[in-house]
């Protein structure tokens, strides 16, 4: 059994706020140096140390949604937090390879839910608990609803124990009609005080006391939106209870052991609970790269693509009345929070609900508005059917703005390299990708004026520093010239820096390159392709190379002769682990200096 695990269990119950401000301080000081989220998981602590206390895990088995609230959790379970995110360290989410307690993957919104139930219908006569913790705004994921709408019904549910952690943020505050919902708990939590009084008045008069629970059961639906919405579901609902408060806590989970399921238990928590800057500034502290861990003060990070994007879309809507912007619980992450307050009924907030998004942008575009969707890679995996069929197909404008595309410090659930793969496949999809911030703008008004779906990818960070140069449909931009059977270098976003690096690294080695900035992925510059097609030519990118700028390379030049083709990407036969980004690249040959060794023994062969 791990030691804080069993330290855990062996605690006096009034020792225990001991115990857990031990916890939250060793996740304060690792995130302060590591990185990662800080706001989520210190709110979490009392709720995880309840859990993991009353009940026998990892036969017990819990399941998170968005599992960077589940610190507390990998801490319990002796995972080791000097390392947090990095690359010989863990990961910052729940993943089974990593522990027997994390019976799965959590690393995107909405889950838990549907993996608990398919546990419970697995085995349906077993006798230990599936729990599903909710939070961070994964009530309003369709996964999540579509679930509950199962939930009463699947095989094994009387094992169920939902946990909905009710903290009213997901990045930024919650949004929709299930939230306020949620938020009516000044009733619920009257109604409580009332049922528990009367309850004891009455206990000593058994007809009346029978009369009575069969009122409670009416009064519900009544005096808790909440009960109503979940027991008409066939799931018993219980709350609203502190969750940052032990002494509510474990009783409660204590009682709900013994019952049957479906269960759900509502609990409030506050994001960045027990520590003071993040619990005054829950979204500024959801994600950082560290701080100071006794003020929380943070270093003034670059201004990269996110801020461009922001700043660029303020500038566009004063040109363009009819442009709105939609995101997917986003709006700080993708840097929108200005434009948010700058134009609040042109800045819509869907939640966590990524395929909704995209086609209510549809809707938009279809009635004459502009939609400039903002996604991270990693999000918009989860609505690429809706960009076909609800955009592409029916012919409508819309620009849908990637961040975060490439490999990210979080790891294999959050990295954005595979999306292309998709999208390159879709007829009248324009994928622009950008290496620059100073393109930003121009980019997108490019993008706009296109009366057509558009992606615009681009990088987290600050890119490279290079002269603007005007955007030409389905043509790519020479960075660096080198003379007529020079190696090419082609690149895309973020990694037309690194080409650049390669391109000195050989010159130095007496090796001339011409750098190619693609630019568009498509339609792919095939013109310029086939000008080189003499030249050995070579590909970098922060995507897997099926499906990338490779495999539009080597697609232009099938069927022609041409000088042998290289490409460096990820590789597409196993999974990208978390990490810094500079390491993980490095461990996979793709740093400066290892592309510009391969490529001058693969040039010396030839």
């Amino acid at each position: 059994m791990p030691e804080l695990l069993d330290e855990l269990r062996s605690t006096a119950i009034e020792k225990l706020p001991d115990f857990t401000e031990k916890i939250r301080n060793i996740i304060i000081d690792s995130v302060s140096r590591n990185g990662g989220h800080l706001a989520s998981s210190c709110g979490c602590v009392e709720l995880i140390t309840a859990l993991h206390r009353v009940f026998n895990t990892p036969d017990d088995k819990i399941f998170f949604d968005v599992g960077h609230q589940a610190y507390a959790h990998k801490l319990i379970t002796g995972r080791n937090f000097e390392r947090l995110r990095r690359a010989d360290g863990i990961c910052g989410f729940p993943h089974p390879a990593e522990s027997p307690f994390d019976p799965a993957v959590s690393g995107h919104a909405g889950t838990a839910l549907s993996t608990a139930l398919g546990h419970c219908a697995a085995d349906p006569e077993a006798k230990e608990r599936i729990i599903a913790v909710i939070g961070d705004g994964a009530m309003g994921c369709g996964i999540t609803l579509e679930a509950l709408n199962h939930a009463a019904t699947s095989p094994g549910c009387r094992r169920l124990l939902i946990i909905l952690n009710d903290n009213r943020m997901s990045i930024s505050g919650n949004v929709g009609t299930l939230s306020k919902m949620l938020n009516r708990v000044i009733a619920a939590r009257s109604y409580n005080r009332f049922r528990r009084g009367v309850k004891k008045l009455l206990s000593p008069l058994p007809r009346v006391k029978n009369f009575f629970s069969r009122l409670n059961e009416a009064g519900k639906s009544v005096l808790l939106p909440p009960a109503l919405f979940f027991e008409t579901l066939n799931i018993r609902y219980f709350g609203a209870i502190n969750g940052n408060d032990l002494e509510q806590l474990l009783p409660t989970l204590e009682r709900l052991k013994e019952l049957d399921g479906p269960i759900l238990l509502h609990v409030i928590t506050q994001k960045g609970y027990g520590c003071r800057y993040a619990a005054e500034d829950p979204t500024r502290y959801h994600g950082i790269a560290g701080c100071d861990p006794d003020t929380g003060e943070m270093s003034a990070s670059p201004q990269g693509f996110s801020a461009a994007f922001g700043r660029a879309m303020i500038k566009l809507a004063g040109k363009y009345p009819d442009l709105t912007a939609i995101t997917p619980a986003m709006t700080e992450g993708t840097g929108l929070t200005e434009f948010a307050k700058l134009y609040p009924e042109r800045c819509i907030d869907a939640g966590i609900a990524e395929e909704h998004a995209l086609t209510f942008a549809a809707g938009l575009a279809a009635a004459g508005k502009l939609p400039v969707c903002a996604f991270y890679d990693t999000f918009l995996q989860r609505a690429l059917d809706n960009i076909y069929h609800d955009t592409i197909l029916a012919g409508l404008p819309m620009v849908i703005a990637v961040d975060r595309s490439g490999a990210v410090t979080d790891g294999p659930t959050h990295h954005g390299i595979y999306n292309c793969s998709f999208l390159r496949s879709l007829p009248d999809l324009t994928i622009i990708t950008l290496s620059d911030t100073g393109e930003m703008f121009a980019a997108l008004e490019f993008a706009l004026q296109k009366h057509a779906p558009v992606i615009v990818r681009y990088p987290k960070g600050s890119g490279s520093q290079l002269d603007f140069q005007p955007f030409e449909y389905g043509k790519a931009v020479i960075r660096r010239k080198g003379d007529d059977s020079s190696p090419v270098l082609w690149a895309c976003g973020g990694e037309v820096k690194t080409a650049m690096l390669v391109a000195d690294i050989l010159q130095n080695n007496a090796l001339d390159c011409t750098v190619v900035d693609a630019r568009f992925l498509k339609p792919f510059d095939r013109d310029l392709a086939i000008k080189f097609s003499g030249n050995r030519q070579f590909t970098i990118e922060d995507h897997c190379l099926t499906g990338g700028l490779y495999s539009a390379l080597t697609e232009t030049l099938a069927g022609i002769a041409h000088a042998p083709v290289a490409g460096f990407g990820w590789p597409d036969d196993r999974i990208i682990p978390h990490g810094e980004t500079a390491v993980i690249k490095e461990n996979a040959g793709l740093d400066a200096r290892s592309i510009a060794g391969k490529i001058a023994e693969l040039v010396k062969k030839n």
